[in-house]
């Protein structure tokens, strides 16, 4: 039995009858991809479908509607075996919620043998089946900011290890030394569908760390966190190196924002790889396309103002998306450049952007691209997952490649006008996937008030908060269920989070419903302090 709920304008919700059946449809489509198919995100009951804007959906759920697979790991599927130290901060609550003590949900935790069911909300991230029903235990009401790397935690009926720092509504029972996600492997997560895993009890050292044991990784030699940021290759004030022969930018100052982004990396779910890339992609392709790049190629994405570079060599550049001043730089001349214009900047020249006075993110595109290590296929940084190049540092170089589409064009239409701090901005809305989940008061409540962008808005997401919170309609736990870019996720505070470029692959809170893919760009560009409205379309 299938049932078909809409996500989005590009995005198709597959609710099935249980965690068997949804591994099994995955299991089909990783192996014959259905037409027009761009991603299958597997969930506890459901699989996401994302599909390309010109995807017959009709063929899709008459193909849907066909399909077989195998449900179960076969018999020699690998076993991996995961060190831990139970000493989490919610084994008390644990163990209260489930009547058992703390040591007997050690014990039942780590005497199940689990099979990885499916990867999501983060590169790494494997949801574990298998997990003692007397443990099934609800996620936490309000998620945490903050879970540290390692973190072995448990939720409804899976068990799980967070790969690396981030939020999380998870139930913590203790921590592991082992990497979840590695870059350096020939494969980057440890946990795949269709393994086995143990969890193996390990006692802390006398200083509370992990303990050496056989071939495992010391803690202190985990590098899959990526919170720290690269080593500058040089530094403000430092004698500026001779002009290579090839032109690059050089970085001389940055602000509190400025990451390399591109189209990002989709289809990339199997791994736990959420897309990432721009947050206002239609600004992205606009810088690109004034100085004749392909759309996709990687610029600077900044924000709050901060940023000066350098040109070494001469250049072409063009900065779209949020409008900003612009300052060039020469001895002691300075002189304006055009926004939202290409423009050129001459080898020792130096550019100053300042902060946007409307909109957030800017893009800055030089011609021929900004050369970067790809990781998984895209330059992006996802701040999320930290992949992607680290976030540019005073002293970076950054080469220029030769990805030339055409001729610069300065002739485009202007942009749409993006708002200030304290403007309304209008966001069309699908309904669903989980609108139902909601009484018909919560639903009115939702289109027929301003709710204001807060201050702990991010990439991952914009934090609204309103005068008439959101109630749901349901009690219990929403199984983990794959998110798209767009989707408004309650949780039961009542409080919504529109998922941005850095979102989660899967969450577990009810979506009431998705930002049209029109409106992306514009929902990205809504400032702290905005006030959005809603219009269910």
């Amino acid at each position: 039995m299938m049932r078909f709920l809409p996500c989005g304008d590009d995005a198709v919700l597959v609710e099935l009858s249980d965690l068997e059946a949804a591994v099994a449809l995955a299991r089909s489509l990783a192996a014959r991809p259905v037409p027009g198919m761009v991603d299958a995100v597997p969930g506890a009951r459901t699989v996401l479908v994302q599909l390309a804007p010109h995807a017959d959906r009709d063929a899709v759920r008459g193909d849907l509607l066909t399909r077989t697979g195998s449900t179960h790991a076969p018999d020699d599927a690998e076993t991996v075996e995961v060190g831990v130290v139970y000493d989490g901060e919610d084994l008390d609550e644990v163990a209260a919620l489930t009547g058992l003590t703390p040591a007997e949900v050690v014990e039942r935790h780590a005497a199940a043998v689990y099979e990885v069911a499916f990867t999501g909300f983060a590169p790494g991230f494997a949801y574990l089946a298998g997990l003692d029903p007397a443990l099934h235990v609800p996620r936490l009401g309000t998620p945490r900011r903050r879970i540290p790397a390692g973190a072995v935690a448990i939720a409804g009926e899976f068990s799980g290890v967070y790969p690396r720092s981030s939020p999380g509504g998870w139930r913590l029972l203790g921590r592991t030394p082992d990497a979840m996600w590695d870059l350096d492997r020939a494969q980057p997560a440890l946990l795949r569908p269709g393994m086995r895993v143990r969890f193996v009890p390990l006692a802390p050292d006398d200083a509370g760390g992990f303990p050496v044991r056989g071939d495992r990784v010391a803690a202190g030699d985990v590098h899959h966190n990526g919170d720290e940021a690269a080593a500058p290759t040089g530094a403000p004030g430092a004698e500026a190196p001779e002009p290579p022969r090839a032109p690059v930018v050089e970085i001389v100052s940055v602000g509190p924002h400025a990451l390399l982004e591109d189209l990002g990396r989709p289809g990339r779910a199997d791994l736990g790889v959420a897309p990432s890339g721009a947050m206002d992609r239609g600004a992205l392709r606009r810088a690109n396309g004034f100085v004749g790049n392909p759309a996709g190629a990687a610029a600077i994405e900044t924000a709050l103002g901060g940023l000066r570079l350098r040109a070494r060599g001469h250049l072409t550049l063009a900065v779209a998306g949020a409008p900003v001043s612009l300052t060039i730089i020469r001895s002691d001349e300075e002189r304006e450049a055009p926004f939202d214009v290409p423009f050129a900047l001459s080898d020792g020249e130096e550019l100053v952007v300042g902060a946007a006075v409307r909109g957030v993110y800017s893009y800055l595109a030089v011609r021929g691209g900004l050369e970067a290590a790809a990781v998984l296929g895209s330059a992006s940084r996802d701040v999320l997952a930290g992949l992607g190049p680290e976030p540019l540092t005073a002293g970076a170089v950054l080469p220029i490649g030769s990805r030339i589409a055409g001729a610069v064009d300065p002739w485009a239409a202007p942009g749409d006008p993006l708002a200030a701090s304290d403007d309304e901005v209008w966001l069309d809305v699908v309904p669903g996937p989980r609108d139902d989940w909601f009484a018909p008061a919560a639903l009115a409540a939702f289109c027929d008030q301003d709710w204001v962008v807060t201050a702990r808005s991010n990439r991952v997401g914009l934090r609204l908060d309103g005068a008439q919170l959101l109630e749901r309609l349901r009690d219990g736990e929403l199984p983990s269920e794959g998110t798209v870019g767009g989707a408004l996720q309650v949780p039961p505070d009542g409080r919504p989070i529109l998922f941005t470029a850095d979102r989660p692959l899967t969450g577990g809170y009810p979506v009431v419903g998705v930002v049209t893919r029109a409106h992306l760009g514009r929902a990205a560009q809504a400032p702290p302090g905005a006030r959005i409205r809603f219009r269910f379309v």
